[in-house]
C-alpha cells in the first residue's frame, strides 16, 4: 500500500519567492512621509484615507499618533495632514488651502504623471477615457483633476462597446497605475481598433512595480500548485497578481497574516509561490514564511526577474 500513515512526515515544500515583491518606492516614500511629520509636528498628524492599501501599515502609524480620517472635514483647525499615495482630487489640497491646514501630499509620482497627462489632455481639447476600477482611490483622484464632463470611466471591452464617440472626436486614453497588464493591453487595443485617432500616453501609465510584480508571478506561477498574494483585498495591484497567478495554471490566494494559512492549505502542495503586493512591509512577508515553515519542511528559493533601484524625493517641507 502506498497510503501515507498518519506518522508520516509532511512531503518536503519549495517555495519560489518572487523578486521584485512588497514595497514600492511610492510606498516607501508615503509611509516615509507620514513618519517624518510625526517628528516634525508632533502627534497627532491627520491622514486622509488609508495612506497605503495595508492594515499592518496603518495600524503601525496608528501607534505612533497618526489618525486616519475619510474627508477632510473630520482634520480639526490648525492640524497637519497627509494625503494618501493614491492621490486626490484638486478640490481636497484647495479645500485645505482654503482652511489653512498645513497639508502634505504623499501622493505616488507616478499617479501625479498621469495627473499632469490628464490636464494636459483636456487643455488640447480631447476628452479622456480613463482605463481604471470604479471607486478605487486612484481613479476617484484622477477623474477629479479635470472638469466634470470631460473624462470618462473604462472598466471593461463592453464599456468600450459602448462608447458614444464618433472617429471624428478628439480623444485620449490614460489608466490607472496598478491594473492588470494584459487585461490593459486588450482594452488598449479594443479603443485604438474603435477609434484610430485616439491619444495615448508616451509610455504606459501602469507603473513600473505593477508591471514587475506580475511578471515575476508569471515566472513563478506555471511551476506552483499554489500561489500565496500577501496583501490586502482593497489593495487592487494585490488582487491583480492573484489573477494572474490563476491565469498561469495556479490556485491562487490572497492572505494579510500568517495565521491565515491553515495547514491544509498546502494539501497536495509541493511547490508553492509566494509575492506581496505593492503596499505589503517586510515583515510580513518573514511572518508568512515563518508560518509555511512551522508546518512543511521548506526549501526557499528566491526566483528574481528585474532589479528595482527606484527612489522617489520627498516634499521640500520636510526636507528644509
Amino acid at each position: 500500500m502506498n497510503a501515507r500513515l498518519p506518522t508520516d512526515p509532511p512531503r518536503p515544500l519549495r517555495l519560489l519567492l518572487a523578486a521584485p515583491r512588497g514595497f514600492c518606492a511610492g510606498v516607501d516614500r508615503a509611509i516615509d512621509i507620514v513618519d517624518l511629520a510625526l517628528q516634525r509636528y508632533g502627534a497627532p498628524v491627520y491622514v486622509r484615507h488609508e495612506i497605503v492599501h495595508n492594515r499592518f501599515v496603518v495600524d503601525s502609524l496608528k501607534a505612533k499618533g497618526a489618525i486616519f480620517v475619510e474627508e477632510l472635514d473630520e482634520v480639526p483647525d490648525g492640524a497637519p495632514v497627509v494625503f494618501s499615495a493614491h492621490g486626490v482630487p484638486k478640490a481636497v489640497p484647495a479645500e485645505a488651502t482654503t482652511r489653512g491646514l498645513d497639508w502634505l501630499d504623499a501622493t505616488c509620482p507616478l499617479v501625479s504623471k498621469v495627473h499632469r497627462q490628464a490636464e494636459r489632455q483636456t487643455d488640447a481639447g480631447r476628452h479622456i477615457l480613463f482605463i481604471g476600477h470604479k471607486g478605487h482611490p486612484e481613479v476617484i483622484g484622477t477623474l477629479g483633476q479635470v472638469p466634470e464632463g470631460t473624462i470618462t470611466l473604462v472598466e471593461t471591452l463592453d464599456d468600450v462597446a459602448a462608447l458614444a464617440f464618433g472617429t471624428g472626436d478628439a480623444l485620449a486614453f490614460l489608466t490607472q497605475t496598478t491594473l492588470s497588464v494584459d487585461d490593459t493591453a486588450e482594452i488598449v487595443t479594443a479603443l485604438r481598433t474603435r477609434f484610430p485617432q485616439i491619444v495615448g500616453p508616451k509610455a504606459e501609465d501602469i507603473c513600473y512595480a505593477t508591471s514587475n510584480r506580475q511578471a515575476a508571478v508569471k515566472a513563478i506561477a506555471p511551476e506552483c500548485q499554489l500561489v500565496l498574494v500577501i496583501g490586502a483585498p482593497n489593495s487592487s495591484n494585490s488582487v491583480r497578481l492573484v489573477e494572474v497567478a490563476q491565469r498561469c495554471g495556479a490556485r491562487g490566494m490572497l492572505v494579510q497574516r500568517g495565521d491565515e494559512i491553515a495547514p491544509h492549505l498546502l494539501d497536495n502542495v509541493d511547490v508553492l509561490g509566494l509575492t506581496a503586493g505593492a503596499s505589503a512591509p517586510d515583515e510580513l512577508i518573514r511572518e508568512v514564511i515563518d508560518r509555511i515553515s512551522a508546518l512543511r519542511d521548506v526549501t526557499v528559493e528566491q526566483v528574481v526577474t528585474a532589479e528595482e533601484k527606484m527612489v522617489f524625493k520627498l516634499p521640500r517641507q520636510l526636507t528644509d
